[in-house]
């Protein structure tokens, strides 16, 4: 029989969040005064962070909710926010009974745009409803649709995979030079992820090779230091050409690069002189 949570004049219930970052790390805060330990994930203590209401309907329009609350927490800090380590986290907001643990789920979502303002952060959260918004007829393209190595492609990732070491990190260029055995012009196109250093665990987009450097496609607020760790995949310009002979793969070819564009309608014949 399933609980019904405030039914009594005096509860013994708290508030409970918990962060499931993209780079792996999950955190876990709860409104109690002391941490609670459920669900193979320690809840902290943080009084100063306060959820707002959280607006749910039975319609398809999205749910909202916002989260605010202090940058006193080590697990969450300005340069984390900055750089982007919550963007897209999966958020799960809920209630526990912080003597039986008892608990219930009341929000999932993620989390859309993060702000932060003298010492305060507010987070919006966005529910899984917003997943019913996307199409999911695909759209008929000269290029291939498909993740690279990734459903419908079917290349192996580990084989385009590389280890690295950064050389030198150049600023003004955002650009990384990295000691590989990889080819650097098949980098283009890929990721980079970061191992270790202060974006540890995050991964940049390769937005192109200048003078064998990898132009990264976030800017990065300070350079990392020479000797930082990274993985690196190999990209792909998803056309035809590349994927018949650079992988040998044009049988999972998912575009279509022989289909007549839409202006195929506007031609007509002109005689000839």
């Amino acid at each position: 029989m399933s609980r019904i949570w405030f039914s009594q004049q005096l509860e013994t219930t708290a508030t409970f969040w918990r962060v499931l970052r993209r780079d792996g790390v999950a955190l876990g805060f709860t409104t109690h005064d002391e941490d609670l330990w459920f669900d193979g994930v320690t809840h902290r203590a943080t009084p100063g962070m306060v959820p707002s209401a959280i607006r749910r309907s039975a319609g398809f329009e999205a749910d909202s909710a916002e989260v605010e609350g202090a940058l006193s927490h080590d697990s969450i800090g300005a340069f984390d926010l900055a750089t982007g380590r919550f963007d897209g986290a999966r958020v799960l907001i809920g209630v526990v009974d912080w003597e039986t643990l008892e608990r219930h789920v009341i929000y999932r979502g993620s989390i859309g745009s993060v702000t932060e303002q003298a010492g305060t952060f507010s987070a919006d959260l966005v529910s899984r409803k917003a997943e019913l918004q996307r199409d999911p007829v695909p759209r008929t393209s000269p290029s291939c649709r498909a993740s690279f190595c990734g459903p419908g492609c079917t290349l192996s990732a580990a084989r385009f995979t590389h280890a690295g070491v950064l050389a030198s990190f150049d600023l003004a260029r955002n650009g990384a030079a990295v000691t590989t055995n990889a080819s650097v012009t098949n980098l283009a196109g890929g990721t980079l992820r970061w191992l270790d250093g202060p974006y540890a665990g995050q991964t940049c987009g390769i937005a192109g090779v200048d003078a064998g450097r990898l132009l990264l496609e976030i800017p990065l607020d300070s350079a990392p230091p020479a000797g930082t760790r990274v993985t690196l995949r190999e990209g792909c310009d998803r056309t035809l050409e590349t994927c018949a002979t650079r992988f040998g793969n044009a049988v999972n070819f998912q575009g279509e690069p022989f289909l007549p564009g839409n202006d195929l309608i506007t031609r007509y014949p002109v005689p000839s002189q």
